[in-house]
């Protein structure tokens, strides 16, 4: 069988970039077709036959106007060669050729995110600075034909999975399509030291500090009460961060893997203020055996279960999530427990289930 896998970019360490390396274990000699793909930055691949677009010789100070670029470029990727072609997109990668003879299943991270969900996210936060204006001018003119140019890419695929209930209804909101949820995988493996007698002192948040991930909520509030919260992690938030929190508020910005893992292991909990599609980073606490204070909407709905492995905060907001800090304390938590609701999200659990949906396709 002639098999094909095809993502958006291959960039980092993240859960998308996880989700390819275990469909190319599961077809080690299936070709990864991607825009862009530095193997200095991310070694996780480098006994894989990785094809680039021409795009990978743009220079990266186009990155900002990739998504037109990549709609073009894969919209034009003819792969009805393959009798199997297998994507992992949250963004264009979706897009690609296929024949009636080739069955093509989407792994949908999320409906592109700066069309849909976070259109007003990214038209308050461009990211371009000074030039922030010009991005606004520029997204403003282009997400009308850009829109039902993703929709139309999100109906070639013959089935869509997906990470969670929550992107399941994004997906049929914005696309107009069913999708199967099967849960990413996440490297619970690693978290072996879930103690109950850890002198857990501090709350923590982890993860790139951009506007959507509402870490500000986080340092705000455990400023506002004087509690304990160390934040890992660093992003284009990180000074506006830095200069709202209190003396209480930690920030460690070049923290390895390693050192993460121990944070979360130590935690009091970790607050998980940002409306997720999934939220691996808030299912890795959960494996170190930590409750997990999260916002009531998104991924999180499908792990949290209120009062047992963590607790709700109703709405976005510094006050809501403060009257659940302040309670925090009256909640009496199994840490053994709390480890074992992650152990469903696993990469074992991942590959036997796309394994199974793919040949049931078949």
């Amino acid at each position: 069988m002639r098999v094909a896998i095809v993502c958006d970019w291959l960039t980092g360490y993240g859960g998308a970039e996880q989700v390819v390396l275990e469909l190319h274990k599961l077809y080690p000699n299936a070709p990864i077709y991607t825009s862009q793909y530095d193997p200095k930055e991310l070694d996780w691949f480098k006994d894989a036959d990785v094809r680039t677009l021409w795009l990978q010789h743009l220079p990266k100070k186009l990155k900002k106007i990739l998504p037109v670029l990549r709609y073009f470029a894969f919209s034009r990727l003819d792969l009805s060669k393959y009798d199997l072609v297998l994507s992992s997109s949250g963004a264009e990668a979706k897009a690609v050729k296929t024949s009636l003879d080739t069955m093509h299943i989407c792994y949908c991270h999320a409906p592109t995110h700066y069309y849909w969900m976070r259109y007003e996210d990214y038209m308050k936060n461009p990211g371009y600075g000074r030039w922030d204006w010009l991005g606004r001018l520029g997204l403003r003119l282009l997400v009308g034909p850009m829109r039902r140019l993703d929709h139309k890419a999100a109906q070639r695929p013959n089935y869509l999975i997906t990470n969670s209930n929550f992107t399941k209804s994004e997906i049929k909101k914005y696309y107009g399509r069913e999708a199967d949820t099967i849960y990413p995988p996440v490297n619970i493996g690693r978290f072996k030291s879930v103690d109950s007698k850890y002198h857990r002192e501090s709350f923590v948040a982890v993860g790139r500090q951009t506007p959507y991930k509402r870490i500000d909520l986080a340092v705000s509030a455990c400023t506002k009460l004087n509690l304990p919260l160390t934040v890992l992690g660093k992003g284009p938030d990180h000074q506006k961060l830095v200069d709202m929190a209190g003396p209480s508020v930690l920030f460690i910005t070049d923290a390895i893997d390693e050192d993460v893992a121990q944070y979360m292991e130590t935690a009091k909990a970790m607050i998980f203020p940002g409306v997720d599609d999934f939220g691996i980073v808030a299912v890795e606490a959960l494996a170190a055996g930590t409750p997990v204070i999260a916002y009531k909407d998104g991924g999180a709905l499908d792990y949290i279960e209120d009062g047992k492995n963590g607790l709700f905060f109703d709405e976005q907001s510094v006050d809501s999530l403060c009257n659940v800090l302040k309670t925090f304390s009256n909640h009496k938590f199994d840490t053994d427990y709390i480890a074992k609701t992650a152990s469903r999200f696993s990469i074992d659990t991942f590959v036997n289930n796309s394994k199974e949906f793919i040949e049931s396709k078949l």
